[in-house]
């Protein structure tokens, strides 16, 4: 089935100036994604969490008191530990260093995949069987091991430390995506159009390729930083890191240590899981919405109309309409003897598929 595109601009044109509909909507599309707002919601909580843990904590963590194991009340909010700490306090506290290993690690490692797999991508040749044979070694070393040997042969290694070796050897995998979608990127029209105009390579690499490497360098991103959180809390779960330095994987680990579980004591891990699970989601949900931002096929929202007899029927954005014979303006051959509507001379046509539907 074919239409004429010069029907298709007429109705274009008369659907998307839309005096109601804020100009500036579409820079906030990301934003209006239910997973990713309630994504960044949270995210943005836990930060201010870390920010101002310490100062608006009700209790020193580390300081006791004669309430042993005692249940959540008005005075602990989640309770106390075999020594009377307030867990609270140990949450909140120990969210900064989460926090900040896991946004440390994942910055280095998006930086330095970036800067690896993009340039073995644009360049080619020897520059990119070096780069990938690098990033081939770092795949099979073991960071949580390599983390492990580092923080118990330095004593003085701390957050800082483990966000680095987190960071500096979880980039490859991230590395090899962004070779590979730079490698399909350019030869592209617009890049190859750019080199021909004289652009020099750093320009091309920024102006023309990274833009359309932002999803793949988001997602890898909030990858790389649940991974680091993760690592974090099994360091400290596992008796690895300095157990004077609360984190949550701190709290996990003297409860597991108490035989929490078997003195009834559900407040003493409940609250630390909690906050390590609803972290992920957040970040999964970012992520989520990474996706279904730049990803056609999952967007769920679309401004383009095509005018049928039946009204106006909605073309989902990144889905291809269908357009049934007796749907569209006009007689239609075949429908009581009527000729098609004419085509104007010197217009193409545009042909639709088979998925997608009215709205």
């Amino acid at each position: 089935m074919a239409i004429s595109t010069t029907d298709l601009t007429a109705v274009a044109s008369n659907t998307t100036a839309d005096p109601t509909r804020p100009p500036s909507r579409r820079h906030f599309r990301f934003i209006a994604n239910p997973k990713a707002a309630i994504g960044l919601t949270v995210i943005a909580i836990y930060l201010i969490f870390a920010a101002i843990g310490p100062w608006v904590a009700p209790y020193d963590p580390n300081a006791r008191s004669n309430d042993l194991v005692a249940a959540p009340s008005a005075h602990h909010w989640f309770g106390t530990t075999h020594l009377g700490q307030d867990i609270f306090s140990q949450v909140l506290v120990g969210t900064r260093s989460v926090v900040y290993v896991g946004f440390v690690a994942g910055i280095v490692a998006t930086v330095l995949s970036i800067a690896i797999g993009v340039t073995a991508g644009y360049l080619g040749g020897v520059v990119e069987d070096t780069l990938s044979v690098i990033a081939n070694v770092f795949l099979v070393i073991p960071a949580l091991l390599l983390i492990i040997i580092i923080t118990t042969t330095v004593e003085s290694a701390g957050d800082g430390t483990v966000a680095l070796i987190i960071g500096c050897t979880s980039w490859a995998w991230g590395a090899r995506v962004l070779r590979a979608q730079t490698l399909s990127l350019r030869h592209r029209d617009y890049v190859e159009a750019a080199r021909a105009t004289g652009e020099r390579t750093w320009r091309v690499v920024t102006f023309e390729i990274l833009p359309n490497l932002t999803a793949v360098i988001a997602s890898n991103f909030v990858g790389t930083v649940l991974f680091a959180v993760m690592s974090e809390i099994t360091l400290a779960f596992i008796g690895i890191s300095g157990q004077s330095n609360w984190n949550w994987g701190t709290i996990l680990f003297w409860a597991q240590s108490q035989q929490a579980l078997d003195q009834g004591a559900w407040w003493w891990f409940v609250p630390a899981g909690l906050a390590i699970a609803v972290l992920g989601t957040a970040l999964s949900l970012v992520n989520f919405g990474i996706d279904e931002f730049v990803n056609p096929r999952l967007r769920d929202s679309g401004g383009h109309k095509i005018r049928t007899r039946r009204g106006t029927a909605w073309m989902r954005v990144g889905f291809t309409p269908v357009v049934r014979d007796d749907d569209l303006t006009g007689p239609r051959r075949g429908r009581g003897g009527a000729a098609p509507a004419p085509i104007a001379e010197g217009a193409s046509t545009v042909s639709f598929g088979t998925r997608g539907g009215d709205r």
